[in-house]
């Protein structure tokens, strides 16, 4: 199985105890950590071409991943 990048232990690496955390009690931020996982997973695949995707919607993926990584930097931040 191929590594997958910008996984959000890899991006918040010193914060990884915190994201578990909030993980089991903070539905909100689990959901959102999930949907993050989700979207960085398609935008992986479609980066390898395994789902090969065109140029709109891989930066409508890329928007989505980011705005999610934003969110998720914020509730860790806050806490």
């Amino acid at each position: 199985m191929s590594h997958t990048p910008h996984e959000l232990a890899e991006e918040f690496p010193e914060h990884v105890e915190v994201m578990h955390k909030l993980k089991a009690e903070n539905a909100h931020f689990a959901n959102i950590s999930d949907k993050y996982h989700e979207v960085n997973r398609a935008v992986h695949r479609a980066e390898t071409d395994v789902e090969p995707t065109d140029d709109l919607h891989m930066a409508e993926l890329r928007k989505q991943r980011l705005a999610l990584k934003d969110e998720i930097w914020g509730m860790l931040r806050a806490s």
